[in-house]
């Protein structure tokens, strides 16, 4: 079997794993009314990526330290400015968006910005592959230890403090599972897109669902749908597969009925 024959294989392999495991880290942070915090991951990975590509290091480590760095600089900030939180960490998103933007002619590198931004599936190789298998792996992980605490905090999240669940010890393992699964779909569907994957698979699936583990498997179907989907039709139309699935994503949104 001759490369050309399998070109798209890995790009099909990036869509299915990101399909799955954006969708579910969503129903986690949507059901702990946390989602802002996946947008502000999102954007706060991106200097991290820039450095690590300009030095010529693993962007896993760069993204993870720059994710991690943008999360506990908001957090500050929310204790900072008590009950206008959203406007603190909308602050450290754009900065954060900018920095990375910066980044780019200040260290004459070359860098993609526009792949980095919209992704670039069809560029996805071997090491994109293994970045979102360690991604799943820390989800899967997550979910096998820590499933009950998990729905304790989606239902109640006051009473899951006062029973003395390690709450604060499960959010910072979700915002670093996040930064992973951020830095995983970055590739397939960018900086600017993937909150779409992380958010639309599971909105169309709260409502029909009776317990986390349903909606984050309905969740998971809906979002190998969309990605794969948006990969195929990529290719047929000759377009960019991460902006065609951020659309896939809104018409669902638009046409869904309950």
């Amino acid at each position: 079997m001759d490369d050309l024959g399998v070109w798209w294989l890995t790009p099909l392999i990036l869509a299915l794993m990101v399909g799955v495991i954006c969708p579910t880290t969503g129903a986690l942070l949507i059901t702990q009314r946390r989602i802002l915090l996946a947008n502000l991951m999102a954007h706060s990975v991106l200097p991290g990526l820039v450095l690590a590509l300009a030095f010529e290091l693993d962007p896993l480590i760069g993204g993870l330290l720059s994710g991690l760095l943008g999360a506990l600089l908001a957090e500050q900030l929310n204790h900072r400015f008590k009950g206008r939180e959203e406007g603190a960490m909308n602050t450290v998103l754009a900065g954060f968006t900018a920095l990375g933007v910066l980044l780019v002619p200040l260290l004459q590198a070359r860098i993609d910005l526009e792949a980095l931004l919209f992704g670039d599936m069809l560029a996805g190789n071997g090491s994109d592959v293994i970045r979102t298998l360690i991604a799943a792996a820390a989800l899967l992980l997550l979910l096998l230890r820590r499933y009950q605490d998990l729905v304790f905090l989606g239902v109640d999240q006051e009473g899951a403090i006062a029973a003395r669940r390690p709450v604060m010890q499960i959010r910072f393992i979700t915002i670093l599972i996040t930064a992973l699964v951020v830095i995983s779909a970055i590739t397939a569907v960018g900086v600017v897109l993937v909150i779409a994957l992380l958010c639309a698979p599971v909105l169309v699936n709260l409502d029909r669902s009776e317990s986390l583990r349903v909606l984050m498997l309905r969740s998971a179907g809906t979002g190998v749908l969309l990605s794969s989907g948006g990969l195929m039709l990529a290719i047929l139309l000759d377009l960019p597969p991460g902006p065609l699935i951020g659309v896939l994503c809104l018409v669902l949104l638009l046409f869904w009925r309950r």
